[in-house]
C-alpha cells in the first residue's frame, strides 16, 4: 500500500550535488535530480520518453538535460526543446516532472497528482539546521517493505530487549504504558519512565549518577515520518510538568521513503542541544544511533524473513500495538480512499 499523494523524502540535500545526476527509485518509480544554475532541484522520472533511456545516464547542458542514447534535451519542466536531426517536437515528447521542495536539509518529494502539492503539509524538521542543535545526517536501507520498520518505530516497548546496551537500558521502562492519541494523519504516542536507570547511550555522553525521568513523545504520519522529542533529566524534577533540570535532549527526525513494495530507504538524524559546541558529542550521539538501527535491522529483517516463510501467518496484537494497529489502519484507509478517487496521474502541465 503505497500512497502517492503526500510528500517523501527524496535525499539529503547534500546528496544532489551541483553539475551532477543522482537516481533513486522511490515507490516504484526510477526518478532522477539534479541542480539548475541556481541550485533550485529538478526530479524527472528517470526514463526519457522516446525510448525509455535513464536520464541519468545523461548529460547536464547549463539548465536542460540531455539524454545521451538519441540526444533529445528537456528543460527543467520536462518538455522537450530540441530533437537532433528534426525540426518539429510532438507536443507528448515530455517527461513526468514532480513537484519538490528543499527544506531542512532533506529533498521532499510528491509523487502523486502535483496539483495537490501543497509544501505547508511539509512536517517541521527545523532541529536539523537549527544553530541551537547539533546532529549528523543518516541512511540506511532495508530490503524489506516499510510497513515493518514503521511497526518497529511505533512500538518503543521494544527498547529495552532490542537495545540493551545501546537506546533501552532499564526493563523498567518497557513495562510503562504509553499514551497513544490517534491524529487525522498519524498517531501521537507518549510514554514516560520515572525513578529508572538512564539508557546507556545517554550515559556515554552525559553520565547520570542516579535515578532518571526518561520521556518518549513522538508523532509518527502519514505517509512514514517520525518525529520525536526525547529525553532524560535527573528523578525529582518535575519533568513532566515542563521543568528542565540538567536534561539530555533530543528531536529525533526519521523518513521511512518505499524504494519499492519489499524496499526503503531509511533517512535520520538525532539532534540534540547540550554540548552542541562538542563535536565528538556529535559523533558519539550519531554512532550509537546508527549500532541501534542495526539492531533493529537485524531483528526486522529476520522477521521478514519468517513472514515469508507462512504468507497466511496472522500476527497476534498485544496492548503494546495500540499505536502500530491505528497507524496500519489509517494507512490502508488513506491508500483505499486515494485509490477510489480514479484521478489518473498526468504528467504536469505547464
Amino acid at each position: 500500500m503505497l500512497i502517492r499523494n503526500t510528500w517523501y523524502v527524496a535525499a539529503w540535500s547534500s546528496e544532489v550535488a551541483q553539475d551532477e545526476l543522482f537516481a533513486r527509485t522511490l515507490l516504484n518509480v526510477p526518478v532522477v535530480l539534479w541542480r539548475d544554475t541556481n541550485g533550485s532541484i529538478t526530479a524527472f522520472e528517470d526514463r526519457c520518453c522516446h525510448r525509455g533511456a535513464p536520464l541519468s545516464k545523461g548529460r547536464l547542458e547549463g539548465d536542460r538535460l540531455r539524454c545521451m542514447y538519441h540526444g533529445l534535451l528537456f528543460d527543467t519542466a520536462g518538455r522537450c526543446v530540441e530533437i537532433p536531426g528534426q525540426d518539429r517536437i510532438p507536443p507528448q515528447a515530455q517527461v513526468r516532472n514532480f513537484p519538490i521542495v528543499e527544506k531542512h536539509k532533506w529533498i521532499w518529494i510528491w509523487m502523486g497528482e502535483a496539483h495537490l502539492a501543497d509544501p505547508a503539509l511539509i512536517p517541521d524538521t527545523h532541529w536539523q539546521d537549527d544553530p541551537q542543535w547539533r546532529s549528523l545526517e543518516g541512511y540506511t536501507y532495508y530490503t524489506t517493505n516499510y510497513l515493518l520498520i514503521a511497526d518497529n518505530l511505533l512500538d518503543l516497548a521494544h527498547l529495552p530487549y532490542i537495545h540493551p546496551t545501546t537506546l533501552g537500558g532499564d526493563e523498567a521502562y518497557a513495562a510503562c504504558i504509553p499514551q497513544v492519541e490517534k491524529l487525522a494523519n498519524g498517531v501521537r504516542v507518549t510514554r514516560w519512565g520515572e525513578g529508572i536507570n538512564p539508557a546507556p547511550f545517554v550515559q556515554k555522553v552525559k553520565n547520570y549518577s542516579g535515578l532518571v525521568d526518561r520521556w518518549n513523545i513522538y508523532d509518527f504520519l502519514l505517509p512514514s515520518i517520525f518525529l520525536m522529542d526525547s529525553g532524560m533529566q535527573p528523578t525529582g524534577h518535575d519533568a513532566k510538568l515542563g521543568n528542565r533540570f540538567d536534561a539530555a535532549e533530543f528531536r529525533s527526525t526519521q523518513a521511512l521513503t518505499p524504494e519499492t513494495d519489499e524496499s526503503t530507504h531509511y533517512f535520520f538524524s538525532q539532534p540534540h542541544n547540550f554540548a552542541i559546541d562538542d563535536p565528538n558529542v556529535t559523533k558519539a550521539i550519531h554512532d550509537q544511533v546508527i549500532k541501534a538501527f542495526e539492531e533493529d535491522s537485524d531483528m526486522i529483517h529476520a522477521q521478514d524473513k519468517m513472514l515469508r516463510l507462512t504468507s497466511d501467518f496472522k500476527m497476534i496484537p498485544i496492548g503494546a500495538d495500540a499505536a502500530l494497529s491505528y497507524f496500519r489502519w489509517l494507512v490502508a484507509k488513506t491508500y483505499k480512499a486515494e485509490q477510489e478517487s480514479k484521478v489518473p496521474v498526468k504528467v504536469q502541465e505547464v
